[in-house]
């Protein structure tokens, strides 16, 4: 086994640079350990916490429980309520997306993104003056439940299978 090296604490900023960039990039695995870096000498550092949550989103669609796991753990660390609600809502949404997908039942998606939903409608309620992204994402969710009406509630779909079951057979 490899004993891990510590960066320096006077690069972080640089190091968290290479983390975002890397994730950009699409190389989640390089930007996660840049972050796991930064956060073995800074535990608290709020800007490698989300940009280690939001490289773990981005392997959502694999549907990995591990990884949604760590990010569920990544946001108790979270300090700022506006951007613990915010980034709630990210994790929802991108778990929702991920099982849709993966094909999953309409209703786990419409449930993940009506979650999604409530969380950044409270981070807007709550959201600095002039920052506007939580609506942008909770539009992004509307648009895309109103642009697939196969996505609905559990009640909503078995109703119809109700419905469907009373019918008499031909």
């Amino acid at each position: 086994m490899h004993e891990l090296k510590p960066i320096h604490s006077n690069t972080v900023a640089r190091a968290l640079s290479k983390a975002e960039r890397y994730r950009l990039l699409n190389e989640p695995r390089e930007s996660i350990s840049i972050c796991r870096d930064i956060l073995e000498i800074e535990p608290d550092h709020q800007d490698a916490i989300v940009t280690l949550l939001l490289t773990l989103t981005d392997l959502f669609p694999a549907c990995d429980l591990r990884h949604h796991n760590e990010a569920e753990l990544l946001l108790k660390r979270i300090r700022d309520p506006y951007r613990k609600a915010y980034y709630e809502g990210v994790v929802l949404e991108r778990w929702a997306k991920g099982k849709l997908k993966r094909d999953a039942a309409g209703h786990v998606v419409h449930e993940g993104l009506t979650a999604a939903m409530e969380r950044y409608a409270h981070a807007s309620s709550i959201s600095p003056e002039g920052d506007e992204d939580a609506i942008l994402r909770w539009n992004t969710c509307a648009r895309l439940l109103n642009d697939r009406p196969d996505l609905q509630p559990r009640a909503a779909r078995e109703e119809e299978l109700i419905i469907d079951e009373d019918m008499p057979i031909r």
